[in-house]
């Protein structure tokens, strides 16, 4: 006669082996580490992200005033700064952190065109330094005497 209630052995063949377990642990670091590295990659290209659109922001303000500027402030010479810093976060003073360095050359407009005695190409160069990487963005523009659009419209 068979007792109903016993509880039966377990067998040796369920168990997992020494090598299962360390193999599936193996694999779980694998993981682990690519999700680690994928998010310390990704706040690294966030912070160049955003170090890029301040430089941008920076250039902009320097063309915005200069278009605030009189023919004659913009071709005496002195009157406009050549070189400027600027901070990653204006209001944080000097205790930013990160600075950015930059220079305005204004040369002659190089165009065959008849106006072009009135007008001054203008190079915007902005350098800073993101951990050990040196940072270059430039923009350029044209200034004329009467605004471009009496040159060109």
């Amino acid at each position: 006669m068979k007792v109903r209630n016993q509880i039966a052995s377990p067998s040796p063949v369920a168990a997992f082996s020494l090598i299962e377990v360390m193999a599936a642990l193996g694999l779980v670091g694998v993981l682990f580490l690519s999700v680690y590295t994928g998010i310390g990659t990704g706040f690294a290209v966030i912070s160049v992200a955003r170090e890029n659109l301040r430089a941008t922001q920076v250039m902009q303000e320097k063309l915005e005033t200069l278009r605030l500027y009189s023919w004659d402030q913009i071709n005496s010479n002195g009157f406009i700064p050549i070189t400027f810093t600027a901070p990653y976060q204006p209001n944080a003073g000097t205790n930013s952190g990160l600075f950015y360095t930059g220079a305005m050359t204004i040369t002659n407009f190089s165009g065959t065109e008849s106006y072009a005695t009135n007008m001054r190409a203008v190079l915007l160069e902005v350098r800073w330094t993101s951990g050990s990487v040196e940072r270059t963005r430039t923009m350029q523009t044209a200034v004329a005497r009467y605004g471009l659009q009496n040159y060109i419209y």
